[in-house]
């Protein structure tokens, strides 16, 4: 008897416990769906107000580049020295986010939430994937460039297409963080738009645009042929307008991305997929220069790298730093080759995020990237030409 009059007694628990079980199982997929907006704020450092954070930078991949160096027949221009190590390019995601995802990673040092201004900028969606994927093209031509080049080829850049990066500010206010008077060519074209022609020339390149407005004067009227990414061709009047820097100089009223394109002595391709931005240039020119030249750059190990690279061989900061310190560390490389130019903060984020086991390596220039990897047990190359 004392044993059932126990049970009894305990009974009660019985139903608040299953209830709450029930609450949890419930609430999980609930949280999992409503929109981290609803509690995630950030503070919009140009406006000085809280915004809603709806989506969030998160480590994506750390790859070999040597998978997409896809080399053609290369004669007798050059030979292809295949290396055991490796360089491995980074990626980062900027997905929407869930209440979930919010709770269980805001106090994740890899995990940035972001405002729709900091994913999209100004830009749509669509503009901004156009520009994402040329800056990825761009950079693999830059890197071509630069890393034939350093091991002696005779190359050379042609132009591009003519494709809107920014739209020229006319006046900027007193701290230049906003536009008070954009050029009258904001009203018509967008950034990522292409240009074809102007009045029924085609464009081929900057150059030709300059050579087709030769003649004409702010105020003037011409009939712009474009491809809007999203849209297709369309015919738009653009209102011509003096440059801010140049008042005796008549311009559209944009700065052109450039699209220059590398003249190559052999074939070579690198496959970069949908994969957009130009943070792996240092990447693509330390690969091609590896499989180029004698010997293991990386010390016959794998090495991360990520920056992107200019015609002078300077390498420049880049976004996300602490999330692709992450994807390095967990891809097990133990080396990541940074740009110089990021913030200390960056930096110190970065060390955070990839643990005590990730050294990260400052870089300004592909010479020094070129001897931090000799340090570390890198096969010497030749010098440059020249130097």
């Amino acid at each position: 008897m004392g044993l059932v009059a126990g049970d009894r007694r305990h009974r009660w628990w019985t139903t608040p416990l299953v209830a709450l079980a029930f609450l949890v199982l419930v609430a999980i997929p609930v949280l999992a769906v409503l929109p981290s907006s609803l509690v995630a704020e950030k503070e919009n450092q140009r406006l000085g107000v809280e915004q809603p954070a709806p989506f969030a930078r998160t480590p994506a991949s750390a790859q070999p580049v040597k998978d997409r160096l896809l080399f053609g027949d290369l004669g007798d221009v050059a030979e292809q020295y295949v290396p055991e190590g490796d360089f491995y390019f980074v990626t980062v995601l900027e997905p929407s986010q869930s209440v979930l995802s919010w709770v269980l990673g805001r106090d994740e040092p890899a995990i940035q939430f972001l405002t729709e201004e900091e994913k999209y900028g100004f830009r749509s969606p669509e503009q901004r994937r156009s520009l994402a994927l040329e800056q990825m093209r761009t950079s693999e031509q830059v890197a071509q460039f630069v890393a034939l080049q350093r091991v002696g080829f005779d190359v050379e850049l042609v132009p591009g297409d003519v494709l809107i990066d920014e739209i020229v500010c006319l006046v900027p206010n007193e701290d230049g963080t906003e536009c008070i008077e954009w050029a009258p060519s904001d009203e018509v074209l967008d950034p990522g738009d292409r240009i074809l022609s102007v009045e029924g020339v085609e464009v081929d390149g900057v150059e030709d645009l300059g050579q087709v407005l030769a003649g004409y004067e702010a105020g003037d009227v011409v009939v712009m042929d474009i491809d809007r990414p999203g849209t297709g061709p369309l015919e738009v009047e653009v209102t011509l307008t003096s440059s801010p820097s140049e008042p005796d100089r008549t311009i559209v009223g944009f700065y052109p991305f450039d699209t220059r394109r590398v003249e190559l002595p052999f074939e070579l391709d690198i496959d970069t997929g949908s994969i957009g931005g130009p943070s792996a240039g240092l990447a693509f020119t330390l690969t091609m220069i590896d499989e180029l030249t004698p010997g293991e750059l990386t010390g016959g190990g794998n090495v991360a790298v990520t920056g992107t690279i200019e015609l002078d061989g300077s390498v420049g900061a880049i976004g996300g730093l602490r999330q692709k310190a992450s994807s390095v560390a967990q891809a097990g490389v133990t080396v990541f080759l940074v740009p110089a130019s990021q913030s200390d903060e960056d930096i110190a984020a970065a060390e955070e995020a990839g643990g005590d086991g990730l050294e990260i390596v400052p870089v300004a220039t592909l010479e020094e990237a070129i001897e931090a990897l000799q340090e570390r047990g890198g096969d010497p190359i030749p010098p440059a030409p020249g130097s």
